[in-house]
């Protein structure tokens, strides 16, 4: 058996895992012919979740269990976290601006605000966890970690204090996150620091384990094709129509119903604006050597990300339902390959 696990691995590894992707799509697009979609919808909720608790953090673990967390490794961390807050306040400021040319009353203003700065939050679970297969699957854990803060304990508490600032002259009451999600960060971080605690005090590593660490390793690795899939299946043909496509682009002025600028202008922050402002800023480092190249290739994948779907979690802190899914969406489809194609690219040309 155990043998059986060592052949299986590398194909379930680096980037034999990206087809995983279009065999999701391929698979979900043969189901709605038999299922409805909204029950698919349903079970590939719960699949994440079961891919969040039980599969994510124990890959980080074995992750960070192999190597030693060093004063590079820390000063990424601190790289990291200052990447996410700029994305973070460049989606509010970008908004500040853009809600201008917004024909919006006050309490659209806010709205508007709130849903702007939310979606600037990137599927790096689940999208970036395709880079927990790649070289630099190191600096990609921690990006991820930092990610999970980011999504389910920090923008929902400066969610909830701007819905407090607005309700305060009401009795309304806001349904808040579910106690399972604002648990995740720091269920996530608590592996982690297991892991490197336990490996510089003991210096242990997975090969410490025997054949229990290779049955833990092929488990952990399950993770990144079974996160791809779940990517994949989130495509639904019916939002691949052109004249979608077209409502995407377009500059036509908005309607009373129409989402499509509010969409267009989250589309353009999150696909263009603040990936190429992070790539120039990036680019200019590395051709100085100011960086290594893995930190190079992590935070421009990162900053292509496409929206994260966990956002729609956060509907009831007032930010528009209709608004995050079509971000979610397109962002999705535009940028799962760009993100194949980098990965592929930066794994071939940088040493």
């Amino acid at each position: 058996m155990i043998d059986t696990l060592n052949t299986i691995l590398p194909y379930i590894s680096g980037l034999y895992t990206l087809p995983w992707i279009l065999i999701g799509f391929i698979i979900t697009l043969i189901l709605t012919h038999f299922l409805d979609e909204q029950k698919i919808n349903n079970i590939m909720k719960k699949i994440g979740l079961i891919l969040l608790y039980f599969f994510v953090p124990v890959l980080l673990f074995r992750i960070f269990l192999d190597r030693d967390f060093n004063t590079q490794n820390i000063l990424f961390t601190l790289v990291s976290t200052l990447i996410i807050v700029f994305m973070y306040l460049l989606a509010y400021i970008y908004a500040k601006y853009t809600i201008k040319k917004q024909q919006l009353t006050p309490t659209q203003h806010k709205q508007y605000l709130k849903t702007v700065l939310t979606n600037q939050g990137r599927s790096s679970a689940f999208i970036g966890g395709a880079l927990l297969a790649s070289p630099w699957y190191v600096e990609a854990a921690i990006f991820i970690a930092l990610v999970g803060i980011a999504l389910f304990a920090v923008i929902p508490y400066i969610l909830s204090y701007m819905y407090k600032k607005e309700t305060h002259h009401s009795n309304e009451h806001i349904q808040t996150l579910p106690w399972y999600l604002k648990l995740f960060p720091w269920y996530l971080i608590c592996f982690v620091l297991i892991a490197v605690i336990l490996h510089h005090t003991t210096g242990i590593t997975m090969n410490d384990f025997g054949e229990p660490g290779i049955i833990l390793k092929f488990y952990s690795a399950l993770t990144i094709p079974a996160a791809l899939y779940y990517v994949g299946a989130g495509i639904h043909p019916h939002d691949l129509k052109l004249n979608e496509m077209k409502k995407l682009f377009t500059l036509k002025p908005r309607t009373t119903k129409d989402h499509w600028p509010w969409v267009r202008t989250i589309f353009f922050l999150t696909v263009i604006l603040t990936p190429l402002l992070i790539s120039f800023i990036f680019a200019f480092l590395l051709i100085i050597n100011a960086i290594p190249t893995a930190w190079f290739a992590v935070i421009i994948i990162n900053s292509f990300l496409p929206i994260t779907s966990t956002n729609m979690f956060l509907i009831p802190y007032g930010i528009d339902k209709k608004v995050t899914a079509l971000s979610v969406t397109w962002t999705t489809i535009i940028c799962v390959p760009l993100i194949v194609v980098l990965i592929y690219f930066f794994t071939i040309f940088l040493p």
